[in-house]
């Protein structure tokens, strides 16, 4: 098989008008001999490239030139793709405009602005409670204090980790309460006396304060673990609290707020007496914050704190207009803090 596809590839350059002296005949003749001994793998692809030269109808000094066109094409236009930002390429050829800080440095953050930032309320009252009243203070206040029990006895006094496990339970009614909100402004077509805004507002800044604590302590992989199982417990469990009785649902979120002040209370007890290192601020903190360069892990924890105090106020806020027997489109939202 072997020989007959030599002898037709020698027959077609003979037939091609092509002179082939004895010098050529012995040099085919010893290329038709080593590409018998080399296997028919060599023979297919030498048939081929005579097939396609054959089947072609341009010249090969022009198909040869085509050819490099397109490469030094395709280099240039790999060399220009190079030499391009790639976060400045989108589907659209939209690129976010380039943001600057005070000082002209540029902006690092994607997950939050420079119109975001703001300076932490220091002087709210952190000694406020709200004294249950009647069986729904109650209710909320003992599931608060029931739910305290396991964080209490996996964490202890590592406050850094049982911070960031806060965090995690902390974002969520913000989300869940503004979603039902929104979904209930546009089946009803009514506003939402800027509820909406504002306890979206809280679960993002409770979001952040997760990412810093993130730059602080490092979740182990057990703790990454239960963060997934709590997650998905307790937003299920407050979407359909909250469907329920939202004012129960705020009066709880209150109540947490008031036991996240403690624990940072505590974790601030624990910096000042040197049992947690006072380390540098992590660089989030300060641009979100509007820290000091030279900022410490008190000042973060101490404007975390005040955070939680004013997330305190506005949910004992929204379930004492549902205790009115109102709604919070009657009231309107404390907005502009953060």
């Amino acid at each position: 098989m072997n020989r007959f596809i030599v002898r037709s590839v020698m027959q077609s350059h003979l037939s091609n008008g092509r002179s082939i002296s004895n010098g050529h005949v012995c040099s085919s003749a010893i290329v038709g001999r080593s590409l018998e001994l080399s296997g028919q793998h060599n023979v297919v692809m030498l048939v081929r490239f005579e097939w396609r030269r054959m089947m072609s109808s341009t010249p090969a000094s022009v198909e040869k030139a085509s050819s490099g066109r397109e490469e030094k094409m395709e280099n240039s236009v790999t060399e220009e793709t190079k030499g391009k930002d790639s976060s400045a390429l989108s589907y659209w050829g939209i690129s976010r405009p380039k943001i600057t800080r005070a000082d002209g440095t540029d902006w690092p953050w994607n997950c939050f602005m420079p119109w975001e930032t703001y300076s932490a309320e220091l002087s709210i009252d952190l000694k406020k409670r709200h004294v249950p009243k009647n069986f729904v203070d109650k209710f909320a206040f003992r599931i608060v204090k029931l739910l305290r029990l396991p964080t209490d006895i996996f964490f202890q006094r590592r406050y850094g980790s049982r911070a960031m496990m806060l965090e995690t339970v902390a974002a969520v009614p913000g989300m869940v309460g503004g979603m039902l909100l929104h979904l209930k402004s546009l089946r009803k077509f009514q506003q939402s006396g800027g509820w909406i805004k504002a306890l979206l507002e809280e679960a993002e800044n409770e979001r952040m304060h997760l990412m810093t604590m993130v730059e602080l302590v490092k979740p182990k992989w057990y703790e990454r673990l239960l963060v997934l199982t709590v997650q998905g417990v307790f937003f299920n469990a407050f979407f359909v609290l909250y469907m329920l009785s939202p004012k129960l649902a705020h009066r709880i979120v209150g109540y947490l707020e008031e036991e996240a002040i403690h624990s940072y209370t505590e974790y601030l007890k624990d910096i000042e007496s040197g049992a947690i290192e006072n380390v540098a601020a992590p660089a989030i903190a300060i641009d979100y914050w509007r820290l000091p360069k030279d900022a410490r892990l008190k000042e973060v924890i101490t404007v975390i704190r005040a955070d939680e105090a004013h997330h305190r106020d506005v949910n004992h806020f929204a379930s004492d207009i549902h205790f009115a027997g109102k709604e919070l489109k009657d009231a309107p939202a404390p907005l502009g803090y953060h």
